[in-house]
């Protein structure tokens, strides 16, 4: 009987491992200037990290200070817009991540090879 009593434990270990995987995010607060004239921006439900290594995507899942499109966030001449977006999180073994935002025209958000860090939250300048 503790045979089969270990096997289950070791079990349980690994599914609430997977899960506490599963559940982890990826936090990117952005930042942008609008310097000569007003601007706006918003970001589409196809903006991704993608695992350099692997090439997988992971997806965003909210997003906080600025707009979904087809809808635009404003940004007055002179000032600043700061947004946050969280995605599901990347696997350990994820060494350096892209964020691109895939959309059907120019002028999609990106920031290439992300060096991974131990608490997944970036801070990235767009121009």
């Amino acid at each position: 009987m503790p045979e089969i009593e270990l096997e289950r434990e070791v079990f349980i270990a690994t599914e609430l491992l997977t899960q506490i995987e599963e559940e982890s995010q990826v936090i990117v607060h952005c930042h942008m200037d609008c310097t000569e004239f007003a601007d706006a921006a918003r970001i589409w439900p196809s903006t991704y990290i993608i695992d350099n290594a692997t090439g997988i995507r992971y997806q965003l899942v909210h997003s906080e200070g600025i707009t979904m499109a087809p809808n635009w966030t404003y940004i007055p001449e002179g000032s600043s817009l700061h947004f946050t977006l969280f995605f599901k999180g990347l696997p350990k073994s994820c060494k350096s991540f892209d964020l691109v935002e895939i959309i059907s025209q120019p002028g999609g958000f990106e920031c290439r090879n992300i060096p991974r860090n131990n608490n997944d939250v970036y801070h990235v300048i767009f121009g």
